[in-house]
């Protein structure tokens, strides 16, 4: 996630937008961590991934305990780095753990980073001791070993609960563009908050997108992330699922200022492949995107346990 921003007034801007649009998946690669032993006796998911200036591939991956152990907590935060954007060499200790405040005492998930000035934002889910409920998180700091927890970034409300998921941009002005995922009705959707500063206070915008109907994702819908090289027409890697929670990544073109949808792919651009276990978790999940001199990588999780990569080609 970059802070591009667009001049919507910009004529060779709206040219762009006038233009068909569709993705493929040009190749899928492993994504591999290294690190201490309380980390790879985890599950991994929501790799969140960026490119630092001196050229390094920083990674936040939430680590979960594997299938069948004692839940402990919904999740810890770990860091790390990479020369090649694939291999990672993690810290030694999880950069953000669950508490000691209640708002994120049973877990901390699904990061989103932030490069600042002065070091890091990271927004993050927290989860409640009850393991069930919580509500969108911030920490910030110099360094990834050097962060401290600010508080509820959003906080849930009655109508919208859950707040989680992250994904930022800046507006023409500088402000805060805040998409995230909240519960509604027993589904999952996303909602859509403008503001001045990384903790808001945040002012609520119309609905970016609804599910389908009669579609892959006629259900559920969560945030993912925004590809933001071509300003005249963002892109959301989007996860959506059937109510059977079957998660898949797909696509969705913006205007250059998020007020209207200009065009959405028809079919998952990511599905799972055939799992071994038919008994296991049926979920592609989007994390992070990066674009690499030309080329556009879309990191996301499988399975709710494993990383990878895909080399997305624009069309």
């Amino acid at each position: 996630m970059t802070a591009s921003v667009a001049d919507p007034h910009r004529k060779d801007a709206v040219a762009a937008a006038d233009e068909p649009l569709d993705f493929n998946v040009k190749r899928i690669e492993t994504v591999t961590l290294d690190g201490p032993a309380a980390l790879m006796a985890r599950d991994l998911m929501s790799p969140y991934v960026w490119r630092e200036p001196d050229g390094r591939w920083g990674i936040m991956v939430r680590a979960v305990v594997r299938q069948g152990e004692p839940l402990v907590d919904t999740g810890r935060i770990w860091a790390g780095w990479s020369d090649d954007g694939r291999h990672f060499t993690m810290l030694d200790a999880p950069s953000i753990v669950p508490g000691p405040g209640d708002h994120d005492a049973g877990g901390v998930e699904d990061p989103t980073v932030v490069r600042t000035a002065d070091g890091y934002v990271v927004y993050y889910s927290g989860v409640l001791a009850d393991h069930a409920h919580g509500e969108l998180s911030y920490a910030s700091g110099p360094a990834l070993d050097r962060l401290v927890k600010s508080g509820v970034a959003l906080a849930s409300s009655k109508s919208e609960g859950n707040t989680k998921e992250a994904t930022v941009d800046r507006t023409a002005d500088g402000r805060w563009r805040l998409f995230y995922e909240y519960a509604a009705d027993q589904a999952s959707r996303i909602g859509l908050a403008i503001g001045p500063d990384v903790g808001g206070p945040w002012t609520e915008q119309p609905t970016p997108f609804m599910p389908r109907e009669d579609s892959w994702d006629d259900w559920h819908l969560s945030t993912g992330p925004l590809l933001t090289d071509d300003p005249a027409r963002p892109v959301m890697f989007y996860n959506g699922a059937t109510r059977d929670a079957r998660w898949r990544i797909g696509w969705v073109a913006f205007d250059a200022d998020y007020a209207r949808v200009v065009a959405r792919g028809i079919q998952p651009l990511l599905t799972p492949p055939p799992a071994d276990d038919r008994g296991a978790t049926d979920i592609a999940f989007a994390a992070s995107v990066v674009v690499e001199d030309d080329r556009i990588w879309l990191y996301y999780s499988l399975e709710d346990r494993k990383l990878a990569r895909a080399l997305i080609r624009r069309s």
